[in-house]
C-alpha cells in the first residue's frame, strides 16, 4: 500500500491510518529531512525483527535510532543531558542530525544491545514524520532505506522505493522526493560533542 501525504499540510486521517498500522506490528517507509526511513513502533519486537530481516542485519548487533517528536520527548528515553549538549541539540533540532546518547531504562531492552547502552536520537525537520510520532505517542524505531546500487547509495524517488520494498512493508508514505545524503551523526556519550559521520547537516555549536 502506498499513500500520498503532503508535508506542507499532513492529512490527519492518513496520519491516523499509518499509526494504526504501526500499533498493529506494522512496518512503514516514511519521509524525513534526509533520506527515506523504514520504521516501526519501538515496542513491537516483531516489527523490529522484520526490519532487521529486510536490511539483512543481525538484530543483536544492528545500530538503530529513535525518531522523537521534540526535545522533551528525548528526555523520556535518555539519561540527563549536560547543559552544553542540550544547548547544541536545541540549536540544531529539528534537523538532519542523529545524536548518540546514553539510554535510560525506558528504552526497550532490544535497543540496548551494545555494551555502551546508547541510542541514536532523531528529530527530523519533516512534518509528516513528526506528526506520526506525535499521534503514536512515543518514538518510532528507524533505519535508512539503502539502495543496492553501488554508485547510488540512497534512492530518492518514492515510487522506486515502493517498487523495491512493497512486498516487505505494510505502507509507504509518498511525501515527495527525498534527499540522497544521510544525517550527520554526533556522539555525545562521553560528555563531549564528536562528529562521527558528516552528513547533510552542518552542526551549529
Amino acid at each position: 500500500m502506498i499513500t500520498k501525504i503532503f508535508p506542507e499540510n499532513p492529512n490527519s486521517k492518513e496520519i491516523q491510518k499509518v499509526v494504526r498500522i504501526l500499533k498493529s506490528d506494522g512496518v512503514i517507509i516514511y519521509p524525513t529531512d534526509t533520506i527515506y526511513g523504514i520504521g516501526c513502533d519501538i515496542y513491537s519486537s516483531k516489527a523490529v525483527e522484520r526490519i532487521a530481516k529486510i536490511k539483512n542485519l543481525d538484530p543483536d548487533k544492528a545500530q538503530f535510532s529513535l525518531v522523537c517528536h521534540d526535545l522533551s520527548h528525548i528526555s523520556d528515553y535518555t539519561k540527563q543531558l549536560e547543559n552544553l549538549i542540550f544547548k547544541v541539540m536545541k540549536r540544531n533540532l529539528p534537523g538532519p542530525f542523529t545524536f548518540i546518547l546514553e539510554a535510560n531504562s525506558n528504552v526497550p531492552k532490544m535497543f540496548k544491545l551494545n555494551k555502551k547502552k546508547t541510542v541514536g536520537i532523531r528529530i527530523p525537520n519533516n512534518s509528516i514524520a513528526l506528526e506520526i510520532v506525535k499521534e503514536l505517542g512515543h518514538p518510532i524505531f528507524t533505519t535508512s532505506v539503502i539502495d543496492d546500487d553501488e554508485i547510488i547509495e540512497y534512492t530518492t524517488d518514492p515510487e522506486l522505493i515502493y517498487e523495491r520494498y512493497k512486498e516487505k512493508i505494510d505502507i509507504m508514505i509518498d511525501g515527495g522526493y527525498g534527499k540522497n545524503i544521510a544525517s550527520t551523526i554526533i556522539d555525545c556519550t562521553g560528555g563531549e560533542i564528536n562528529i562521527v559521520r558528516q552528513g547533510i547537516g552542518e552542526l551549529k555549536l
